[in-house]
Formats: C-alpha cells, structure tokens, sequence
C-alpha cells in the first residue's frame, strides 16, 4: 500500500509532464518534495505552499537524468495559507525540460461528476518519493477551488503529491484543471475531501499568464 496517490498505480516517466520538484532550505539540505507539471519547456507549475517557509532553492527531476536547479520560483502574491483557491505557484528552469508540456483548462469550468485524473511523487511508507503514481477520481464540487472526494474505488492524493495536476480531458487532450493543494485531514489520506487550486480563476490564470506567456490554454 502506498499513500502517494491512493488506488493509483506507478507508471512511466518517460516523456511525462509530471516532475518531481525537490525543495532545499539555505544550507542547501533537503527541507520537502512537491510535485509538479511542466506548462512549458522551462516552466512547472505547483503549488504556492511548497515554495514558502524554508524553501530557498527548487530543483526539478523528471524521473531521468540530473535535477535541474531552478533559475527562479514564485509563489501565487495572492496566496494565505488553508487557502487552496489561491495555492499555486511557478518554478522557471534555466535550461529545457526533456519532458513535454501540458496545457491548463481555461475556456471551461470543470463539471461536478466530471473524471478527472491524478498524478503525482507522494510517498510510500518506507518515506520514498521517488516512483510516478496516476489514479482516476472525479470531481466533487466545482466552486472557488476544485474538491474529489476519497473512496475505496477512487485515488486521491496525500503527502509529496501537492502541486501536482488534477487532469481533465478537453477536446481528447489532457489539461491541468487544478493544482494539487491539501486534504481534509493533516496526515490522512485514507478519508475525506481533497482540494485543489482552480487554474481557471482569473486571479491565477493571470498569475499563471504573466510567469509564463507561452503556456497553451485550452
């Protein structure tokens, strides 16, 4: 059992949009790991959270090859903690990423009941972040912030999955319709509601937008 990605299963990292974003304090040690989507050839979205506090350097892993130290990161301005409308934030790369780029869902609002797929680094329980997990799920409830509910038979997301993607299909490609923010329970994924950053909210796609002018939207 793991508790990246509840009821999801490892998949592959070649090519994948998904990153592993690895967060250093000012010693340059390890202080957490975020996940992350590529919306760019030098651009990752995540979560505003995992770039605060005693984050003071973001390196970026695809799966393969070296990490890639981050040129510059930010942190949605509008951002207050246990706030999951606002969680989002940008990491810019100095260098191309190999993986290939996603685009973000902003012509439509995502439907409640709507299937949704999740994606991301969480943890197992020996502590490694280190394997790709995708789940299906599907959305709850559709408001300021975007919620799936956990269920034996749906993933949902837990520690080391926050920034990674909520995935909606739109015209047969797969969007980033939200960034993954927090569960209902600090510490438990096993129960209740997860939410997520709303990337069509105007106040983040205009945060978005201005970090990153080429990111598709679709």
């Amino acid at each position: 059992m793991t508790i990246g990605i509840l009821n999801g299963t490892a998949c592959s990292t070649a090519n994948s949009p998904v990153v592993l974003v690895n967060l250093r304090d000012k010693d340059d040690l390890p202080s957490g790991a975020c996940s992350g989507t590529v919306i760019a050839p030098r651009a990752v979205l995540t979560a505003a959270h995992c770039l605060l506090g005693d984050t003071v350097r973001v390196r970026v892993w695809t799966g393969t090859g070296d990490q890639l130290l981050a040129a510059s990161f930010q942190a949605n301005p509008q951002y207050r903690a246990n706030d999951p409308s606002s969680d989002v934030g940008v990491v810019i790369t100095a260098q191309d990423l190999t993986s290939s780029s996603i685009p973000v869902l902003a012509s439509r609002e995502p439907q409640v009941g709507e299937q949704a797929l999740l994606v991301g680094w969480g943890k197992d329980l020996a502590g490694n972040g280190t394997t790709l997990r995708a789940g299906t799920t599907s959305v709850s409830a559709v408001g300021a912030s975007l919620e799936t509910q956990y269920s034996p038979n749906a993933a949902s997301v837990c520690s080391g999955d926050s920034g990674g993607p909520l995935l909606l299909s739109e015209g047969g490609v797969w969007a980033v319709a939200g960034v993954t923010s927090a569960t209902t329970v600090s510490g438990s994924c096993a129960s209740g509601t997860n939410y997520y950053a709303k990337v069509r909210n105007a106040n983040t796609l205009a945060f978005i937008v201005g970090l990153v002018p080429s990111v598709t939207q679709r």
